[in-house]
């Protein structure tokens, strides 16, 4: 039996239906609503922002390098110059396979395995870098090999670099140091101090010597570029531009034709010298032998290279002339004089050398340099033939703090202030320093030591020429300095007066006696008398012996049973004029033996150039002659 059929409700489901009707109505009015909100907030409250990102995808902000200032000698002699070149760069993050695309590159330009090397040391120090060089300094012919074939090498570019370049290669290398490609550490130090956005676009930084110390002044101001780029980040055409603004040019106070011939005359022998005008603190000469080729640092220097510097026993990367810190040898004693002087002692008082000192209650023989002794000595003496014995006495006299109050106002065993990072202090021991540092009484013989030079004391060639500097100018000081001027570019220049920073206020009959000793030790019967033979000049000066290993008691010094780096270590400072100085120097000569027979005759060549204008005869040949005595 068949259900009836249902009959259908219409007026529900038209109900129904109006409803689903103006529920999708709704909707659909909310989404347009919400389109016109969001529409109307992009246009009116977010209109700028987005015509910036539009600007930015389609303007380019490119920086522009500076030029970097020059470094001049006194004279104009360009000591450090930029010079333009092609470079082949990588960006590394735009290329797949690295090693793939340089086996690539290598079949269009020439890749040595040292280029490979460099940058794969570049590539592990770098941080925030666009591109590294694989080659450096390309020929044209390879320029246009490349631009040939540069739709195939994607992420990789020629791109038009300055160079920097140091004409007297070693013989500036520690007084100018070099630039190098700014690593991690640099990138954190630039942020620190705030400066890293005037280094956008700049690979190379100062990494020492003056190229460090004034880096500030060198660098520049980085200018910037608005550039029009197409949909493929290519360059369409320029906007606006604002120019870069050239680093400042160092104008040093050094004479490069000195520091030529200071260099040369050490020949073989390894050492320092620093030279100094006595009148403002001029320094002339900076001398650190051995040195090394700072050109080989700016790209990055390769392994080879840096195992040979690094591990050669010389050590050509130790700034000797800064950072040497010696035994001041007997080239303390006209210190020790003047302090004996103004601690009363007569110039007059003598002694009976017998060739060696003898503590009050003590057996043990401080020795001197001169078997059998000078017999008698006064002050004068003392200094012409450096007595040891005479100054053991005088030391004990005073004992170690007074000689620490009195040396120390020479500049020992602290600083010189000069403007080039990295300087040491030396030490000029106390008997408070001793206890501090060792945490040990100071003793009756570190007294006798100290008293020539030896035991604790070192100074370093700077500290001792800024010293010498001090006593020729009757003990008025300045600070020692390397930069003369700085010319900006348009012609201005700052170039500062030099201003004493002390008067030590020495008594001139003390300091006349302390001169007219150091110009007898050049002439006969001084240690230096072969020296100063045929000077048409007044030299004064004063030789030195530094010890770098003790003798036994009893043996005598005999340097052929030595080796090279055991060997004593050879000071001289001297000043001339004597009467009216001009240069006031320090030479150290390492592992040299005798102040008078090697270190003075290389100050005697630099004096007569800077005073004469005489070039020294060649290397083997022998000025003048006359005694040379031992110290």
């Amino acid at each position: 039996m068949k259900r009836p059929a249902e009959l259908k409700n219409h007026q529900r489901e038209i109900y129904y239906f109006r409803l689903r009707l103006m529920l999708s109505l709704s909707f659909v009015l909310v989404m347009l609503l919400i389109l016109l909100l969001r529409f109307v907030y992009l246009q009116l409250f977010k209109h700028d922002y987005f015509q910036t990102m539009a600007e930015s995808n389609r303007i380019a902000v490119v920086p522009i390098v500076p030029n970097r200032g020059l470094i001049l000698d006194r004279n104009g002699v360009v000591l450090a110059r930029n010079y333009s070149g092609y470079t082949l760069e990588i960006a590394s993050r735009k290329v797949a396979d690295v090693e793939a695309t340089i086996n690539e590159l290598a079949t269009i330009v020439d890749i040595q395995p040292k280029d490979r090397k460099r940058f794969k040391k570049l590539l592990a120090e770098s941080r925030n870098f666009d591109t590294l060089p694989i080659r450096n300094r390309l020929s044209d012919e390879e320029v246009a090999r490349f631009a040939a074939q540069s739709y195939r090498f994607p992420g990789v570019e020629i791109k038009a670099r300055l160079f920097r370049e140091y004409p007297f290669g070693e013989g500036t290398s520690h007084l100018i140091g070099y630039i190098g490609r700014i690593n991690e550490k640099d990138v954190d130090e630039l942020e620190e101090h705030d400066i890293a956005s005037n280094y956008l676009g700049s690979d190379y930084i100062g990494k020492t010597g003056l190229e460090q110390s004034y880096e500030k002044e060198l660098h520049g101001t980085t200018g910037f570029e608005q550039v029009e780029v197409d949909a493929s980040g290519r360059a369409v055409r320029a906007l606006t531009r604002t120019a870069p603004k050239s680093g400042n040019t160092l104008v040093l106070t050094l004479d490069a034709k000195l520091q030529q011939i200071a260099e040369d005359a050490f020949g073989n022998y390894r050492g320092a010298l620093v030279a100094i005008d006595p009148n403002n603190g001029e320094i002339l000469a900076f001398v650190s032998k051995p040195g090394y080729d700072p050109n080989l640092f700016i790209d990055g220097i390769d392994s080879d290279n840096w195992d040979a510097l690094n591990n050669s026993p010389d050590v050509p990367l130790n700034n000797r002339a800064l950072r040497g810190q010696y035994p001041m040898g007997s080239t303390i004693k006209p210190f020790m004089a003047l302090a004996g002087l103004f601690y009363k002692r007569s110039p007059s008082y003598t002694i009976s050398d017998p060739g060696y000192y003898l503590l009050p209650g003590n057996r043990h023989q401080y020795r001197d340099w001169k078997a059998g002794g000078h017999g008698r000595v006064d002050m004068f003496k003392s200094i012409v033939v450096s007595c040891d014995t005479y100054y053991y006495g005088l030391a004990t006299e005073l004992g170690i703090d007074r000689m620490h109050s009195y040396l120390s106002q020479f500049g020992f065993g602290k600083k010189t202030g000069v403007d080039m990072e990295g300087e040491v202090s030396g030490l000029l021991p106390s008997s408070e320093w001793k206890m501090k540092r060792h945490n040990q009484m100071w003793y009756p013989g570190d007294t006798v030591s100290a008293g020539i030079g030896q035991g604790y004391d070192l100074a370093t060639p700077l500290q001792l020429a800024s010293a010498t500097a001090t006593l020729a100018n009757d003990g008025i000081a300045y600070k020692p300095h390397f930069v003369k001027e700085i010319q900006r570019p348009g012609g201005n220049a700052i170039a500062p007066l030099p201003q004493p920073t002390a008067d030590l206020h020495i008594d001139p009959q003390s300091i006349e006696l302390v001169k007219s000793a150091m110009v007898a030790v050049l002439k006969p019967g001084g240690t230096a008398a072969g020296a100063g033979a045929g000077a048409p000049y007044l030299i004064a000066g004063k030789t030195g012996t530094a010890q770098v290993v003790g003798i036994k008691q009893g043996e005598k010094y005999d340097a052929n049973k030595l080796s090279e780096y055991n060997r004593d270590h050879a000071w001289f400072i001297a000043f001339a004029p004597a009467d009216k100085p001009r240069i006031a120097m320090a030479v150290l000569v390492e592992n040299g033996g005798h102040g008078g027979s090697t270190a003075a005759p290389i100050a005697r060549k630099v004096m007569d150039y800077y005073l004469l204008g005489k070039v020294p005869k060649p290397m083997g040949t022998v000025d003048g002659g006359g005694e040379v005595e031992n110290d």
